[in-house]
């Protein structure tokens, strides 16, 4: 289900816009049920992002991925629903919990999980690790480790794809704690003056780390705070993935066709810590029970049964088949070399700098 809001008050005063290039306005597109080969084909990619994910944990444990891991478990309904509302020439901003978001934008197991092991057939060149996947080609613009640190730049891609006059639409995942900084607001600020083609995507999976969303905000319905930049705004069960699609495809044709931002809130625990790294001790028993209950593989697995679309054999099948393959992504990731030191000054400027610095740490400062 999903919940709606428009900000209430009086009509918005006339403003200067900003020069910029024109759209040609289209009507907005029925939203088409799905069949049951698409449902088949979301659900295969849900259990893609838990089996890659899945593997991910196991390879932290095994000293194979460095840093930090953030992963998407519990969140594949809400990643998958969202994706399939972007055309390929959509562009994606998102946070460091973005390896699930990497695989669903097309981008292959085997260069995302060698970008785990920070090796140089990654997607990154091994250089970014888990919160840095970035590939211009399939336009994932990057995860960004600073707390909504990709926020004010899709805004500016937005603004860079409106004063060009395209039709792409910019889409900006970030978790819940993001809407309390100043980026959050004087990002959406900015959209809503300048009319941008971009969706804000909050991802509230009721926890700040280990803080809840209750205890840190003074609004908990996160996606009513659009209305303070009289921005159109829903909330949807994230754990719905036909849900979250919809949603996002209202949300992008708004963004497409009137160039309007959006912001959308999809509700999407997830099921383990914060990163790898953390036990979730704050949880209570009863807590974990019911997330459990909510794991949206398992309800989609189950629904889809019930339907009679897909049988207990052919989701074993379809299981083994994705094992299968993030287990070749591993198998990928251990072969590749790691990139060569002499690389690691390559990607710091897009463009050549006079007078860069390209010393390393146990250089001396100047040279004889």
């Amino acid at each position: 289900m999903t919940e709606t809001t428009q900000s209430a008050g009086t009509a918005a005063p006339a403003r200067t816009r900003r020069a910029r290039g024109t759209r040609t306005p289209r009507p907005a597109a029925a939203v088409p049920p799905a069949d049951a080969k698409e449902l088949t084909g979301y659900y295969r990619q849900m259990l893609l992002i838990r089996r890659f994910e899945e593997r991910a944990a196991r390879a932290y444990t095994e000293a194979k991925i460095g840093g930090y891991c953030h992963l998407n478990l519990g969140e594949e309904a809400t990643v998958v629903g969202l994706l399939e509302a972007l055309r390929p020439t959509d562009y994606l901003f998102t946070n460091y919990r973005e390896h699930g978001y990497a695989l669903a934008k097309g981008i292959s197991a085997d260069r995302v999980m060698a970008e785990l092991y920070g090796r140089s057939t990654g997607v990154s060149k091994g250089w970014g690790g888990s919160m840095h996947l970035f590939d211009a080609e399939a336009r994932l613009l990057g995860g960004y480790g600073i707390v909504g640190g990709q926020v004010p730049l899709a805004a500016g891609a937005a603004l860079a794809v409106s004063y060009k006059g395209g039709d792409e639409v910019v889409m900006c995942h970030m978790g819940d704690g993001t809407t309390a900084i100043g980026a959050f607001h004087e990002s959406l600020n900015i959209a809503g003056l300048w009319d941008l083609p971009v969706v804000f995507v909050v991802i509230n999976n009721g926890l700040g780390m280990g803080t809840t969303v209750e205890n840190s905000s003074a609004e908990p319905e996160l996606y009513k705070r659009g209305a303070a930049y009289r921005m159109e705004s829903a909330r949807v069960d994230g754990t719905d993935v036909v849900a979250v699609r919809d949603a996002a495809r209202l949300a992008v044709e708004r963004a497409r066709v009137e160039s309007k931002p959006y912001l959308l809130e999809a509700v999407s625990p997830r099921l383990k810590g914060h990163s790898v790294v953390d036990p979730a001790r704050y949880r209570s028993k009863e807590e974990k029970e019911s997330l459990k209950a909510a794991d949206p593989l398992a309800r989609m697995a189950l629904e889809l049964e019930e339907a009679g679309i897909l049988s207990h054999e052919a989701r074993d099948e379809l299981d083994a088949e994705v094992t299968a393959e993030v287990d070749a992504a591993a198998a990928f990731a251990d072969a590749s070399p790691a990139p060569d030191v002499s690389t690691l000054f390559d990607y710091t400027y897009a463009t050549p700098v006079p007078g860069e610095l390209r010393r390393l740490p146990a250089d001396p400062v100047f040279r004889a």
